[in-house]
């Protein structure tokens, strides 16, 4: 087997001219952004010289860009059974283990080319910033995020949290673009709480312990609790559900309370529980009351019994949750006392996704750009689209550089690019939701009659009143007249002006 393997690798060699010829037409192609026709001629290229380690680099590149990360993948390592030196396949590597936000791999890839080549810059940049992302190590004011010291990590055994680990954040509010109404009243319900609760108290305000971020995904809420965070100087936790949930009985139980007690032994603290819903579900739905059922319950129990126990002595701890879907959540986590402010995070509007363009880009090499028409390009897009919009732009000029030498700056063309490959991820997840969340007539046959009945959507009428922002925002976005406004404006942008 092992000879079968060795036997279907390419060994490296010079490629035959009609193959460099393929290849340099390819380049052009890849050059004017037009992807799927380079790919079509590195194939050709790659057909005429299985060798040709260069031809499988740059159809990785535009694989990356395209996001069919399989494909990139699959070249990049051929490029490695090629030439087991380079450096530039592990970096491909770390790109397309970044983009499918497997950061730890992508820092191993990073590593290895640095290992091969420890000249190579824009590994080196890119391994930097994934550490400044997960709050690594010490960063400079540019990043915001900043770890202590001391050795803090995440510690798992068996199945059981024996350590959470904590970063300080140097993220504030004017990081933050846009989004004026959400940063008031964030402002008032949770930062004045955490820094001057005794004003409050002088005023006779019940302080809360806990508040619900909701909203489309990627729209800001995590960013907002690293902003309170930095706000406040409290550390901050980031409870990931993956690492809370566990399949064996009690153990879920007793990471939640092993949280809890991280956050007591560092307050101030603030504890963030992202998609609280698939944790925090209703226990009264449906099921045949078996073990899942029983599971959750015991789980949402043990939520229950924390935030309490925080609840008569806060202790300088603040608990945020995040949700998507607010009314999966078990309605006791919502009363007043738990999490009972809610705090509506809405996608960007045209001011805020032109400010997005604009700091995200702030340290890039760029030639004249039209930040309003990339607004326009992008309604309907998330703060994260846009950061991974700017992202992948980026990687345009930088995969040109690296095989071709010469140096240039982004352009508008870039940009449009990115943003008709990718499509944006919020309409597919408005159509997906309505279907849930808004009442919908069907027709029936009874007795050889023809009925109508209206089926519920999960929403009760007080949470169509306390979620109205969102539900609103979903049955707008998801009509047909939306959609197709929205695809005419994105055009008209790209194509037009």
């Amino acid at each position: 087997m092992a000879d079968q393997e060795q036997d279907s690798v390419p060994k490296k060699g010079t490629a035959n001219p009609a193959a460099r010829e393929s290849y340099t037409k390819a380049g052009t192609l890849f050059e004017d952004n037009k992807f799927e026709e380079a790919i079509e001629l590195y194939s050709q290229a790659i057909k005429q010289d299985p060798m040709y380690a260069s031809a499988y680099f740059n159809r990785a590149l535009a694989y990356a860009i395209i996001n069919k990360y399989d494909q990139a993948t699959e070249d990049a390592q051929q490029v490695l059974r090629i030439e087991p030196e380079s450096y530039d396949a592990p970096y491909v590597m770390g790109i397309i283990a970044e983009y499918k936000k497997d950061f730890d791999s992508a820092k191993e890839w990073y590593l290895r080319a640095l290992k091969q080549n420890p000249k190579y810059e824009q590994a080196r940049a890119r391994l930097e910033g994934l550490t400044k992302k997960a709050g690594e190590g010490p960063t400079d004011s540019s990043d915001k995020v900043r770890v202590a010291t001391e050795k803090n990590e995440t510690v798992v055994q068996e199945g059981q949290l024996k350590q959470v680990k904590w970063h300080k954040s140097l993220v504030t509010f004017k990081d933050v673009v846009g989004m004026k109404k959400e940063k008031k009243l964030i402002y008032e319900n949770i930062i004045l709480a955490i820094k001057k609760p005794e004003l409050l108290k002088a005023y006779g305000k019940k302080l809360g312990l806990g508040v619900l971020f909701y909203g489309p995904p990627g729209c800001g809420k995590t960013y907002f609790v690293n902003a309170i965070g930095g706000e406040t100087q409290s550390k901050v936790i980031i409870a990931a559900i993956n690492e809370i949930i566990d399949m064996y009985a009690g153990n879920t139980e007793k990471n939640l309370h092993a949280i809890f007690e991280q956050a007591r032994k560092n307050t101030p603290c603030v504890i963030f529980f992202d998609e609280v819903d698939a944790m925090g579900s209703k226990r009264d739905g449906g099921g045949d009351g078996g073990g899942s059922q029983n599971f959750m319950r015991m789980a949402v129990n043990q939520f229950l019994q924390e935030m309490d126990g925080v609840e008569k002595n806060p202790e300088g701890i603040f608990i945020i949750g995040a949700t998507n879907a607010p009314w999966d959540m078990d309605p006791a986590l919502k009363r007043s006392g738990r999490f009972g402010e809610a705090i509506y995070i809405p996608p960007p509007d045209y001011a805020t996704r032109k400010q997005s363009f604009i700091y995200h880009t702030r340290k890039m090499p760029l030639s004249r750009i039209n930040f309003g028409r990339l607004a326009r390009a992008t309604i309907g897009f998330s703060q994260a689209d846009i950061a991974e919009i700017c992202d992948r732009a980026a990687l345009i000029p930088a995969a040109e550089e690296d095989r071709t030498g010469r140096k240039r700056k982004l352009r508008m063309n870039d940009f449009f690019a990115v943003i008709k490959a990718h499509g944006g991820t919020l309409d597919e997840w408005y159509s997906m939701v309505r279907k849930d969340i808004v009442n919908k007539t069907e027709t029936t046959v009874v007795d050889g009659k023809k009925q109508e009945v209206v089926k519920e959507g999960k929403l009760s009428p007080e949470e169509k009143n306390k979620y109205k922002a969102l539900v609103k925002d979903v049955k707008r976005n998801s009509s047909a007249y939306m959609k197709f406004i929205k695809k005419m404006i994105r055009n008209f942008s790209i194509y037009i002006t």
